[in-house]
């Protein structure tokens, strides 16, 4: 292989320098055309569905008596529900699930010395799901202490809250967020005596839902609060113009 002469040396040298120093100058000028903006949009909202759900239980040595108590106690819970005004097709019940129960006795070392068959469990689940939410909200209030009172061992958990429009809700925040965006951007380029350009590049952040007027956190993945009935829904927009 030949040796390169000083001279063909330096001018490759040159030349490199001039077009790194080109392409510094055309990037840097690139960069300085454009404004990056992030925009917010934000709205308030209340759940128009509510999913409630609750246990209830029997416990007998024989299973067929265990059965039939659970059958009459899921009878007076469908007959509670629809005095409430629940329809039919918003009731849902699981299938019985059942167990038996053991007592066990341990010696010193922690070895099994006995185990007694106290019975069997049945347990069986009821999921509500219905648009009427004040309703349900009122029932699941009084189902317990009502249903205690007619020897229902019954278990009620607190409701879920959601919202059925939320696609609809989700494209009106991202025109506001974009919207937001833009008047941040006219805004910056006003000021500097230039003028806002085309669109280059749009990104949208993900959708943030959480209780109205409360405390929580956002999340990197997105915040989906079910447990308020009054929810407020973000996103963010960031976009970035050409500066003419």
């Amino acid at each position: 292989m030949k040796h390169l002469s000083p001279t063909l040396l330096i001018a490759c040298a040159v030349i490199g320098a001039s077009l790194i120093l080109t392409y510094g100058i055309r990037s840097r000028n690139d960069f300085q055309n454009v404004v990056s903006v992030t925009g917010l949009g934000s709205k308030n909202f209340v759940s128009d569905l509510i999913v409630w759900k609750g246990t209830f239980s029997r416990k007998n040595m024989d299973l067929k008596e265990a059965y039939a108590a659970l059958d009459r106690d899921r009878e007076i819970i469908r007959n509670f529900m629809n005095k409430n005004g629940l329809r039919p097709n918003e009731i849902v019940f699981s299938s019985v699930q059942i167990s038996r129960d053991y007592t066990e006795t341990f010696d010193a070392q922690g070895n099994r010395t006995s185990s007694i068959f106290n019975g069997f469990n049945l347990t069986q689940n009821i999921e509500i799901e219905s648009k009427s939410v004040n309703q349900v909200e009122t029932i699941s209030r009084i189902a317990v202490s009502e249903l205690i009172s007619n020897n229902i061992e019954f278990s009620s958990q607190e409701p879920d809250y959601f919202y059925t429009k939320l696609s609809d809700l989700k494209l009106e925040m991202i025109a506001l967020a974009t919207n937001d965006a833009r008047l941040r951007a006219q805004n910056i380029v006003e000021h500097s005596g230039s003028k806002l350009g085309k669109l280059k590049s749009a990104d949208m952040g993900v959708i943030q839902i959480v209780g109205e007027n409360s405390t929580e956190d956002y999340s990197w993945g997105g915040s989906f609060n079910t447990k308020s009935k009054r929810k407020t829904a973000s996103i963010t927009v960031s976009l970035e113009f050409k500066i003419d």
